[in-house]
């Protein structure tokens, strides 16, 4: 895979079957010289894969050693604004992440995503086990429509048994920190929730904190980093 001037792996375009009915969808492959794990990276509701923030993401992990496979949902593919089924979105998860084991056989797999793609993850896993999942990352979990709070987004998370991560701004008005933090606290030793102070749920920041958007990717990048360096050593 070449590299960029910075040292970085280019990113590797590919297809992969999201389902029968739906066809193919496109993902992007983004692996450093060396990389610790690979992150299955779903995208939120309101934007695809080459949303300027899932490409920062990506680079500044690859900065810190973690690959990213980042990949469309059907109705992203196509150009439409409206999510698909949940059923459908489950199923092209469970073929990103069968996708990622393709790829880069030799690297531990985490996934999970940017708000709804992070919510659909731990969805389709807390029906069947995802194949070779070490953790899940939540990059701003969707807990409640802005406005209308409320936890049953989250009732699925007890059926699954594994290590997450919540990455969540102190301003998201999709997550409630007082509602949030018992869901988090309720799953116990296997959930770590890390807060991005001042950020909102697309996690910019407020001009007068003194925060770039620079400073939040590497605070982002960093958290998911060093947690999934403990997670895939131990």
């Amino acid at each position: 895979m070449p590299e960029d001037q910075d040292g970085i792996a280019e990113a590797h375009h590919l297809h992969f079957t999201a389902t029968r009915a739906h066809g193919k969808v496109s993902a992007l492959l983004l692996r450093p010289p060396i990389a610790t794990c690979l992150f299955v990276l779903g995208h939120g509701a309101g934007a695809g894969m080459t949303h300027r923030f899932m490409a920062a993401i990506s680079i500044q992990l690859a900065a810190l050693q973690v690959a990213t496979l980042r990949y469309q949902f059907p109705f992203a593919e196509t150009g439409r604004s409206r999510p698909d089924q949940a059923s459908v979105l489950e199923a092209t998860v469970r073929a990103a992440v069968a996708a990622a084991a393709d790829v880069a056989p030799d690297l531990p797999v985490l996934a999970g995503g940017k708000s709804m793609g992070g919510r659909m993850t731990s969805q389709a896993a807390s029906q069947k086990p995802l194949p070779g999942v070490r953790g899940l990352v939540f990059i701003g979990f969707p807990l409640h429509p802005a406005g209308k709070p409320g936890t049953g987004r989250a009732d699925h998370l007890h059926t699954v048994d594994l290590p997450m991560l919540f990455l969540q701004g102190t301003r998201d008005r999709l997550a409630s920190l007082d509602l949030l933090r018992p869901v988090v606290d309720h799953l116990g030793s296997r959930a770590h929730l890390h807060l991005v102070d001042g950020a909102d749920h697309g996690f910019d920041v407020l001009k007068r904190s003194g925060r770039h958007v620079e400073d939040v990717l590497d605070e982002l990048a960093t958290a998911i980093s060093d947690w999934s360096l403990k997670l895939v050593t131990s």
